[in-house]
């Protein structure tokens, strides 16, 4: 999985291309010579056009949308990886489940303690150029519970199943794995039994 998002997909690029043309303006006049008048306006007319039809595009309604959250899970194809029958298991952490609080009480709420929680590559926060792995918890394996973004895999998690669960992607495959919150009260915290997902490349193909 990349570790970083195409330029061109960043969010503030489209934005940061216009302005700099704009203030481009306050430098080449009416009367500039028309070889480099022209371009730039050619130039800046199709970067407003790129701002337009990026804009558009990211109104779409997508499953998972462009951040990874997603919606529902009707119509995505699962990949169960329960935990593994041994007495010590991969337990991790979610990052950032401080910024999460309310999904995760809600998730708690309707859900317990004892989750399963579907990972989606290639997510990502507001303005980050980093793809990340997102976490949404989606209640019981069989409740078909609301998904509630919980954060993303820890980076050491990321560097070691992020290839694998992202070459799913590709065929249209998220993994879904147990998860527990903890905590009886705010802050709450999240932690993923992933100690299937290295048996899930075989059975999975």
């Amino acid at each position: 999985m990349p570790r970083f998002k195409p330029l061109l997909l960043w969010e503030p690029f489209p934005y940061l291309v216009v302005l700099v043309l704009l203030l481009a303006t306050g430098f080449i006049r009416p009367d500039a010579p028309a070889w480099l008048l022209w371009p730039f306006l050619v130039l800046l007319v199709a970067a407003i056009g790129f701002v337009v039809v990026r804009f558009a595009a990211e109104r779409r309604p997508a499953n998972p949308d462009r951040w990874g959250d997603l919606s529902t899970l009707d119509g995505l194809e699962l990949v169960d990886a329960p935990g593994a029958v041994q007495q010590v298991r991969t337990v991790v952490p979610v990052e950032d489940a401080q910024r999460h609080q309310g999904a995760i009480e809600l998730a708690r709420l309707h859900g317990g303690v004892a989750q399963t929680a579907v990972l989606v590559p290639r997510a990502s926060r507001w303005l980050s150029p980093r793809y990340r792995v997102g976490v949404q918890l989606v209640g019981a394996a069989d409740s078909g519970g609301r998904p509630r973004h919980a954060g993303f895999l820890t980076a050491d998690a990321q560097e070691r199943w992020g290839g694998r669960l992202d070459a799913l992607r590709t065929r249209g495959r998220y993994v879904r794995v147990p998860a527990f919150i903890t905590g009886a009260e705010r802050p709450f915290g999240v932690e993923l039994d992933l100690s299937g997902v290295d048996g899930i490349e075989a059975s999975a193909r």
